[in-house]
């Protein structure tokens, strides 16, 4: 498949994420475990849809990981990460201008990242007033764990059948422990697509959308490493 394919999947599949996952947030009603299932549900979808094309990434965080475990090559990761953000950003617009649409006050957090007393203020009384470093834990471990099980259900030595599944429910779970808690990014593109449109008179959401960049990023590593301790190639065994 050519580069260009992949990444007009990507581009897409990441879209859906963000507008289905933070359009629930949003406009859907149905508290943190609905958004949690919603989150789930989009990557299901794209990993059944696109999956065959791209490996439907849909995260800059699971492309790193990849290229760290060397199933990927760096140049293909960056124009991954291109598509990936212009996808988020583009789901991001769309979200922002129905949002125009059917309301008239500011967007305030907007589904975006945060973390600490400010963002607990703007975001309401579920969210808890995490700390910077708190905030960097969870979200580095949690994108740890979304990756093991990423490398893991797409290993060639796997029932990749059922991979689009477990990634899936994992991202729902991960929503499920972190949403009261950094509203969940483990996704760079999702926080920064967010963070853009959000327009809150005591919070700026974009003053903290760089732990949300990192955080994953260094999970995500993390777990391109580990794995190849957990689960060598035969030639590496």
């Amino acid at each position: 498949m050519k580069i260009y394919n992949k990444m007009l999947a990507e581009c897409l599949g990441t879209f859906w994420l963000v507008l289905g996952g933070c359009g629930t947030a949003l406009f859907g009603g149905v508290g943190f475990l609905g958004v949690a299932i919603a989150f789930g549900l989009t990557v299901i979808a794209m990993a059944y849809g696109i999956g065959h094309v791209s490996g439907a990434h849909l995260n800059p965080a699971v492309s790193f990981g990849v290229f760290v475990n060397g199933r990927m090559s760096f140049k293909d990761m960056l124009l991954y990460w291109v598509a990936q953000i212009v996808g988020a950003i583009i789901a991001g617009a769309v979200l922002f201008f129905i949002w125009t649409c059917v309301k008239t006050e500011p967007t305030g957090v907007f589904a975006a990242n945060g973390f600490g007393s400010d963002f607990q203020a703007a975001a309401g009384e579920n969210y808890a007033a995490i700390s910077c470093g708190g905030a960097f834990l969870v979200e580095a471990l949690l994108t740890f764990v979304f990756l093991m099980v990423i490398l893991g259900a797409t290993d060639e030595r796997s029932n990749t059948k059922a991979a689009g599944l477990a990634i899936g429910l994992t991202l729902t779970l991960i929503h499920l422990v972190s949403i009261p808690l950094t509203n969940t990014s483990v996704n760079p593109a999702r926080s920064l697509s967010q963070a853009i449109f959000s327009c809150h008179e005591s919070w700026c959401a974009m003053s903290q959308v760089w732990l949300f960049i990192v955080a994953p990023l260094v999970g995500a590593a993390a777990a391109g490493l580990f794995y190849k301790l957990v689960a060598p190639k035969a030639k590496e065994e």
